[in-house]
């Protein structure tokens, strides 16, 4: 990795953290960033998915308050369902060529931009069909890993659209558990790309770091730009990527 890789990574990552602190979209900066440095397509995914990976944990802790509130049964159920959509995501990308996955990750990113874009609206109309948490909550939470599996874009939005069907309605309840298994979803992730050595360490340990001091610096420029703001960035960055990326499968 060279001094111009590290930079452009550290940079990507930074922005990363404090976009997820903020609104969400943070892969929509490291997954292009590990690709443009020269790392294949699905050892990106991989890594990029390392990257973010604590924040996830952070996000937990700051809201067991709310997770403390839920049965234990119910976390465990729920954490379960999670952990086998996670790995079945995960072991679709092991099994992924480069080449297919680089053909695939256009519609990946366009798909993830429209949900982050439309991520109100999507929990809005899924409040509408409150259903709970049988057998087709079920099926809902196992897809919706699958994908964080193999694709973690838009997963948060995702799950609260998710928890908004099976009828929860306080906000820092969804967003407590949202983190809790988006959590448990990358652990076996992490853990199922690291032993198939899909991960590049060096890369993600820095993003790490840079990824965990982007978050603290989230907060204040939350305070400072205008939500509008930045749902028009991170829907430029979004779009601007998706072309990139279908020019490059399809060019």
């Amino acid at each position: 990795m060279t001094l111009a890789d590290a930079l452009i990574l550290g940079l990507a990552a930074f922005g990363a953290g404090m976009l997820n602190t903020v609104a969400g979209g943070g892969t929509f900066l490291t997954f292009p960033a590990l690709v443009f440095t020269g790392i294949p397509p699905v050892a990106a995914n991989a890594t990029s998915a390392v990257a973010v990976f604590p924040g996830y944990l952070a996000g937990a802790i700051g809201f067991r308050d709310e997770l403390g509130r839920m049965s234990r049964a119910r976390l465990v159920r729920l954490s379960a369902i999670t952990l086998a959509g996670g790995l079945a995501g995960s072991l679709l990308l092991l099994v992924s060529s480069n080449e297919a996955f680089s053909r695939i990750v256009p519609g990946l990113l366009l798909f993830a931009t429209l949900v982050f874009l439309f991520g109100d609206r999507l929990r809005q109309l899924a409040a509408g069909w409150a259903s709970g948490e049988g057998l087709t909550g079920i099926v809902g939470l196992f897809l919706v890993s699958l994908y964080g599996g193999y694709f973690n874009g838009g997963l948060g939005i995702m799950l609260l659209a998710l928890f908004s069907v099976w009828g929860m309605r306080d906000l820092h309840e969804m967003n407590g558990l949202k983190n809790g298994l988006s959590f448990v979803l990358s652990a076996i992730s992490v853990a199922a790309f690291a032993l198939a050595g899909l991960v590049s360490w060096p890369a993600a340990v820095l993003m790490m770091v840079a990824s965990t001091l982007g978050g603290y610096a989230g907060a204040p420029v939350a305070r400072i730009l205008p939500r509008p703001v930045l749902r028009g960035l991170i829907a430029v960055v979004g779009f601007g990527m998706t072309a990139v990326f279908a020019a490059r499968a399809w060019g």
